[in-house]
């Protein structure tokens, strides 16, 4: 595609004539092309016709020596000889030389020197063209060799046959390695066009792929938190209504908030996605500036947390994908700590059985000169999941925690960082680290 479009630029800004001899070549190629065997047959009859033209008028007899003795008759057959067998010129070419060397052997020795000798060079030409260069050696000899032996027969014949001869061998030789380089040079063309379209066809398909993991990725944050946070919201509102409907009232209203919230952040990453929007925001996902108001709206589902901040924030190298990174890993870990939540917890009702505090988070960030560390820790005991086990426990499928947690991985892995999920000591809770290199760190 690539090379035919260069075609079309190049005939835009040629001259005429030249666009005239483009278009005329074009349509040869095409017709020979479609049939092949009326063009070697239309090249061949083109050729007969000269060379019996050659006979009738003579024109042999300029080019003879003076003790030519070859009749008439043998000359009409020399020349039907060299130009017929061109019909399988470029079907059998090598066969054509070598059937049409007896007869240059007689021309010359005769002393004839018939002028359709020089087709011989139509089939050397075509040897050149498709063969390797050991039989276009092996091919020039059989074209030289009735040249030389007249050459040793009759000495004087070296200053203007043999010479003139090798000279026309020469020029054609010379002529079909260029038309050959020429012609495999397009074919090479032709074919890294018709790759690098495959190429980009399987980029476009990969790209395609990666974009549909990120955007099922980013729609399980924000679906998967928002609705986590709903839902305790919906819990902790129902049990107070019973004994505060004020308390159930400011659930509801965190509930309108929260939906709503949610509602725009789909509908912005929904936007992107859409041909007919080409104004939509681009850049709608959340940095590190967001935290506060998410840690505010997980306190309103009912999980107290705790923000901590140690170090000095470098901006230039917190990209926005980093920032990101750090803002969703924060979110599902919370989200992942809120299904863990109870309707008790969620409304700070102490525990039934009296042995457990009430569920809290601490989300504590870490800036080093070289590193970004976020370490989210809960007070809730969980039974063995899948999340430890990893995602092939048991040979069952992941449940969806466990595909959070490894959402969270590929995040980090996108920035050469690494997170580690588990228990903490004596299963006194659960945490998230993660630890990622800040962009002038990287080499």
């Amino acid at each position: 595609m690539s090379a035919r479009a260069g075609d079309r630029d190049t005939e835009g800004t040629a001259h005429p004539p030249t666009r005239i001899i483009r278009g005329v070549l074009d349509r040869l190629r095409a017709f020979d092309r479609r049939r092949p065997r009326v063009w070697d047959a239309a090249v061949t009859g083109f050729w007969v016709v000269a060379a019996v033209l050659d006979y009738t008028s003579g024109g042999w007899r300029h080019t003879a020596r003076d003790d030519v003795t070859a009749p008439e008759f043998l000359v009409l057959l020399m020349s039907l000889g060299f130009s017929l067998p061109l019909l399988w010129r470029r079907t059998h070419p090598l066969a054509v030389l070598l059937l049409i060397a007896p007869i240059s052997l007689v021309n010359i020795w005769t002393g004839a020197l018939v002028q359709a000798s020089l087709l011989q060079l139509v089939p050397v030409f075509q040897i050149v063209l498709r063969s390797s260069f050991r039989t276009v050696g092996a091919a020039s000899l059989v074209f030289l060799a009735p040249v030389l032996a007249g050459g040793a027969r009759i000495p004087s014949n070296w200053g203007q046959e043999v010479v003139s001869y090798a000279w026309g061998l020469v020029f054609v030789v010379l002529l079909g390695i260029a038309v050959r380089t020429r012609r495999e040079y397009t074919e090479a063309l032709v074919e890294r066009a018709h790759r690098l379209e495959h190429e980009r066809d399987q980029q476009a398909r990969l790209a395609a792929a990666a974009e549909r993991t990120r955007i099922a990725r980013e729609m399980h944050d924000i679906i998967g938190h928002n609705l986590s946070v709903i839902t305790g919201l919906a819990d902790g509102g129902a049990y107070a209504a019973r004994k505060n409907p004020e308390r159930a009232g400011q659930a509801l209203d965190a509930i309108g908030t929260t939906s709503r919230q949610a509602l725009s952040e789909l509908r912005r990453l929904l936007g992107v996605l859409r041909d007919d929007h080409p104004d939509a925001e681009r850049t709608p996902q959340p940095t590190l500036d967001e935290l506060a108001p998410l840690i505010e709206r997980v306190r309103r589902a009912g999980l107290p947390v705790h923000l901590e901040l140690h170090g000095e924030p470098r901006a230039r190298a917190l990209t926005p994908g980093r920032q990101l990174t750090v803002y969703r890993v924060v979110q599902e870990a919370l989200t992942n700590t809120l299904k863990h939540a109870t309707a008790s917890t969620a409304t700070d009702r102490p525990p039934e059985d009296g042995h457990h505090p009430p569920l809290s988070a601490t989300v504590t960030l870490t800036y080093t000169p070289t590193h970004l560390d976020a370490r989210i820790t809960d007070t809730g005991t969980r039974t063995r999941t899948s999340e430890e086990a990893g995602p092939n426990a048991a040979g069952k499928e992941s449940p969806p925690a466990a595909q959070g947690i490894m959402g969270m991985r590929e995040r980090a892995a996108l920035y050469d960082g690494s997170l580690e999920a588990g228990p903490l000591p004596e299963h006194t809770g659960w945490q998230v680290q993660l630890r990622l290199p800040l962009e002038d760190t990287l080499s």
